[in-house]
């Protein structure tokens, strides 16, 4: 009779093998998956190296309310329109001046000096305007008249209106001051640089000495006291 137990032996051994070596394969699939090498295909879990090294990782998506550079905000726009607009203050380009006739009175002489708007616009004029004596050459005789006491007032001027200030200085005849013949009188308008021109026909005025000084009075309506 045929021995038939090696054969069966055999085929268990064969059997046990492959089992052994399928546990073997599965173990060491298991332990590549759990050491952080991704599977190919693999979805990488949030906030891991591969997410933030992704193009566009870590940049934010543009925002449709931020003003490009240079710009001007939408809620600006009308501020700085605003700002380009004409104020209403009267500029020397606007105005004439003049000087009216001479008030003498207790050793003064007194002149109006008179701006006129000349422009097609109301404008206005506040405080007092600024003067000055000179020569031929363009060289300021005297200082610069004082202020006289008083409460500036801001005076429209509608077109072909006029307002005026009080230009007064002792006469030089009483109080013994140096003098000079002027042979304009600059006059400049409230806040501005420009300075007007008007010759002065008045004579003589001080320049000099402690009897010297000339006053200017803060502008009113009108073109005279």
């Amino acid at each position: 009779m045929a021995d038939t137990s090696q054969p069966v032996r055999r085929a268990a051994l064969f059997a046990s093998g492959v089992a052994l070596l399928g546990l073997l394969t599965a173990c060491g699939s298991e332990s590549a998956t759990s050491s952080g090498t991704p599977e190919p295909g693999s979805v990488p879990p949030p906030g891991s190296a591969r997410s933030s090294a992704e193009p566009g990782a870590g940049t934010a998506a543009p925002d449709d309310t931020t003003t490009a550079a240079g710009a001007v905000p939408s809620g600006t726009a009308g501020s700085a329109s605003a700002s380009a607009r004409t104020d209403g203050r009267c500029h020397t380009n606007e105005l004439r001046a003049s000087v009216g006739r001479v008030d003498p009175g207790a050793g003064q002489r007194n002149f109006p000096v008179v701006l006129t708007n000349t422009s097609g616009r109301t404008c206005t004029v506040h405080g007092y305007p600024g003067a000055a004596f000179v020569d031929a050459s363009g060289k300021q005789l005297g200082p610069d008249p004082e202020r006289a006491p008083g409460s500036p007032r801001t005076v429209t001027l509608a077109p072909g209106s006029s307002a005026w200030a009080g230009l007064s200085f002792s006469s030089p005849q009483i109080s013994g001051a140096r003098t000079a013949t002027p042979a304009t009188l600059l006059v400049t308008p409230p806040d501005e640089r420009e300075p007007l021109k008007v010759r002065w026909t008045a004579g003589e005025v001080p320049v000099g000495g402690n009897a010297s000084s000339v006053s200017l009075t803060a502008l009113e309506a009108g073109t005279d006291p």
